[in-house]
C-alpha cells in the first residue's frame, strides 16, 4: 500500500515542530535547578532539597491511576522546562486532562534522560533533555498524573550510527558488508532492522529503566519496517527478506509481552490498521496486538486517510465520520479475533484495550476545539463501554484546552 504525501509532509512538519518548540521551551528554562525545588522526598512532602536529587529513592508508579486515560504527548525537551511544566500544570487543573506520554526515546534515537540502560552508557545515547528524570515523575505523579513513556523503535538515527552492523543499509551503496552504508528514507533518517534481538533486547531495556524510575505505563512507537523512501535500496543484517513482514513485528510483540510481563504497556499503529486486512507493506496487522499490550493505540487522525475515504474528498474535515468508522471495526475485529479463539478451545485472552491517538493539529483542516471534540465524541460512542480514553497529539506541544474542559 501507498502511502500518501500528506504523511510524508507530516513527519517532515513534526521533525521541524517538535525541535522548535523543545529548543524554545528549553531556551527559556535553562534554570536545572528547577528540579531539585519540585522533586518530593520520600514520606511524600515536597519542597527544596538540601542533598542532591540522586539520594532519594526512586519513585513508585501511581497507586490509584485513573481509570479512563486522557494523555497529552509532551517531548523531552518540553518536559525538561519549568515554563512549559507550568503550563502543563494550569491544564491538569482546568481540562480533563489526566495523563501525559513524555518521550523517552524520540526519533533521533536519542534518550531524554541519563537512562541506565546499557547500551544508552554505552554509547552515550542521550542528550539531558531532562535533568532529572525521577524529579519529573514526581512533580506528575504528585498531581495524580499517568505518566507514559514513548520509545521510538525501529526508526533510530542514533543507535543506527554507533551499531550499523544492526540497521537497514544500503544494498546498492555498500560494498563491503564489514562497512555497510546507512540507508536513510525520505526524511533522512536511519533506521535499525526489525528483525534483530539485539534491537529488541535494547529497546526493552529502556522500558525497563522507564519503570524502574516510576513510569506507570511505556508506550512503543515506530513497530514497523520503513514506508518511504527507497524501499528497494534496503538490506538488513537479519531479516532473511523471505519471512514476512508481520510475522517480524508479531514476533517482537511476543517477545515484549515476556520481557515485561508484569508491566503495563502499549503500542501505536497506523489508523488504516483499523481498516486494513493486510500488512500495509510495513508489517502491521492489527490482530497480531491484540494478546500482547495492555492498550492498542491506532493513529487514527482524519488528514492521514486518503482523499476519497469513505467517499468524502478530504477525510479530514469529517473527524467524528472517520474516527467512528475507524474504531467501530477495529472493535468489531478483536470480537471476531476472540470468537475464533473460543472455537478453538482456546482462552479469550485478548484483552487489549483501545486508546487511539486523535489529531489536535492543523493539517487537511484547521481543527478547532469542535473538531477535536468530535474526535472524542466519536471514540466513546464506538467503544461504548470499551472506551478507555484517547491521547491527542501536537508537535508543538500545546493543546486546544477548549475541547477538554470538564463537563
Amino acid at each position: 500500500m501507498q502511502f500518501y504525501w500528506s504523511e510524508k509532509i507530516l513527519v517532515v512538519l513534526i521533525i521541524i515542530l517538535v525541535a522548535m518548540a523543545g529548543v524554545s521551551f528549553y531556551l527559556q528554562d535553562i534554570k536545572i535547578i528547577f528540579f531539585s525545588q519540585i522533586a518530593t522526598v520520600s514520606d511524600g512532602s515536597s519542597g527544596p532539597l538540601s542533598g542532591p536529587i540522586g539520594t532519594l529513592s526512586v519513585p513508585q508508579k501511581l497507586s490509584n491511576p485513573p481509570e479512563i486515560i486522557k494523555a497529552v504527548y509532551v517531548t523531552g525537551y518540553s518536559a525538561g522546562s519549568k515554563k512549559y511544566l507550568d503550563y502543563l500544570s494550569n491544564l491538569f487543573k482546568t481540562t480533563e486532562i489526566n495523563a501525559v506520554v513524555v518521550d523517552v526515546k524520540d526519533y533521533s534515537g536519542l534518550v531524554s534522560y541519563n537512562s541506565g540502560a546499557d547500551n544508552a552508557q554505552k554509547y552515550k545515547l542521550y542528550d539531558h533533555a531532562i535533568p532529572d528524570i525521577d524529579a519529573l515523575v514526581r512533580f506528575f505523579h504528585n498531581q495524580n498524573v499517568y505518566v507514559i513513556g514513548r520509545i521510538v523503535v525501529f526508526e533510530d538515527p542514533a543507535f543506527s550510527k554507533v551499531r550499523p552492523d544492526l540497521a537497514v543499509y544500503n544494498k546498492i551503496n555498500t560494498t563491503d558488508l564489514s562497512q555497510p552504508i546507512l540507508w536513510q528514507d525520505n526524511n533522512k533518517l536511519s533506521w535499525l532492522d526489525p528483525a534483530s534481538k539485539e534491537v529488541w533486547d535494547y529497546n526493552i531495556s529502556l522500558a525497563k529503566d522507564a519503570f524502574y524510575h516510576g513510569f506507570d505505563e511505556v508506550n512503543f512507537d515506530y513497530v514497523r519496517f520503513p514506508s518511504d523512501g527507497k524501499i528497494g535500496d534496503m538490506g538488513f543484517p537479519a531479516w532473511d527478506g523471505k519471512t514476512a513482514k508481520s510475522e517480524v513485528i508479531k514476533d517482537f510483540f511476543n517477545y515484549v509481552r515476556q520481557q515485561l510481563a508484569s508491566q503495563k504497556i502499549s503500542v501505536d499503529l497506523f489508523g488504516q490498521t483499523t481498516i486494513s486486512t493486510d500488512d500495509m507493506g510495513i508489517g502491521q496487522v492489527i490482530e497480531n496486538a491484540f494478546e500482547n499490550f495492555d492498550f492498542i493505540s491506532p493513529m487514527v487522525y482524519p488528514s492521514h486517510y486518503a482523499n476519497g475515504f469513505m467517499g468524502f474528498d478530504n477525510p479530514a474535515e469529517h473527524p467524528y465520520e472517520v474516527i467512528k468508522y475507524s474504531m467501530d471495526t477495529a472493535l468489531a475485529r478483536q470480537q471476531t479475533f476472540n470468537n475464533l479463539l473460543l472455537q478453538n478451545s482456546e482462552a479469550a485472552d485478548s484483552t487489549a484495550k483501545f486508546r487511539p491517538w486523535l489529531q489536535d493539529f492543523n493539517m487537511g483542516a484547521y481543527y478547532t476545539a469542535d473538531m477535536v471534540k468530535d474526535e472524542i465524541r466519536a471514540t466513546q460512542d464506538a467503544l461504548g463501554n470499551d472506551y478507555n480514553g484517547f491521547m491527542l497529539w501536537n508537535p508543538s506541544n500545546v493543546y486546544t484546552e477548549e475541547a477538554v474542559l470538564p463537563r
